[in-house]
C-alpha cells in the first residue's frame, strides 16, 4: 500500500497517520549470510543453525542492524514523495528491537510521518516505522529522516 505525496503540504496533512501494513518480506538464512559477510559480523547466533538450534530461540535470528535495514525496503513501497529529486538518509532516532526476527520469518511494515519541516538542505520528513514479524512484540521500532531535496 503505497502512499504518494505530491507536496509538502500534503505531506503535513498525513502527520500522525498510520500508513500500511507493507506486503510481506521474507527474511531467509541467506539474507542473514550475506548481511554477516557485508558486516563481518558472522556471530554463531546469526549463521551457525546447528549451533543456534540450541541455543535461546532455537535458529538462528536476524542482526538487528540488517532488521534495522529493511526500513529503507519498506520506505520506498510505503512513502512516495512525487515531489523533489533526491532522498538521502539523514539520520535515525529512538531504534529499539523489542523481539527477534527468527530466520525464515515474513516481517511487514507500518510507517507513521511524525514531522516534516524545512531546512536549508530540503525537506526533512520524520517517520516511525514498526516492523513486525510473527511475535506479538515488534521486531523493530525506528523513527528515521529522510531528507527530500530537489
Amino acid at each position: 500500500m503505497t502512499r504518494t505525496f505530491t507536496s509538502i503540504e500534503d505531506l503535513r496533512s498525513a502527520i500522525g497517520q498510520p500508513i500500511g501494513p507493507s506486503a510481506p518480506l521474507r527474511v531467509d538464512q541467506q539474507r542473514i549470510d550475506a548481511f554477516a559477510e557485508a558486516t563481518g559480523d558472522r556471530q554463531w547466533l546469526h549463521v551457525d543453525p546447528a549451533r543456534a538450534a540450541q541455543g535461546p530461540y532455537g535458529t538462528t535470528v536476524a542482526h538487528g542492524y540488517l532488521t534495522l535495514s529493511l526500513i529503507s525496503h519498506f520506505r520506498q513501497e510505503l512513502l512516495d514523495f512525487g515531489f523533489g529529486t533526491a532522498r538521502i538518509n539523514y539520520g535515525v532516532e529512538k531504534v529499539r528491537f523489542p523481539a527477534v526476527l527468527p530466520a525464515g520469518s515474513d516481517v511487514r511494515a507500518t510507517a507513521t510521518v511524525t514531522a516534516v519541516s524545512e531546512t536549508p538542505a530540503g525537506t526533512a520528513v520524520t517517520a516511525r516505522y514498526v516492523l513486525h514479524a510473527d511475535a506479538e512484540k515488534p521486531v523493530c521500532v525506528a523513527e528515521t529522516i529522510v531528507l527530500v531535496t530537489g
